[in-house]
């Protein structure tokens, strides 16, 4: 019981670090092409043959 002292600021701790992160990606505009990327590894540039 008493490692629950320890253990529930710890794991508050890194709630708090993973929702900070999370708005900073947010703010950064990490977020807004998600498809970009997913098609940019699935189709060839035609300017890269040349």
């Amino acid at each position: 019981m008493e490692s629950l002292y320890l253990l529930v600021p710890i794991a508050g701790l890194f709630v708090a670090i993973g929702l900070g992160i999370f708005v900073w990606a947010v703010k950064k505009d990490q977020f807004d092409d998600l498809d970009r990327e997913g098609e940019r590894i699935l189709f060839d540039d035609e300017e890269d043959e040349k």
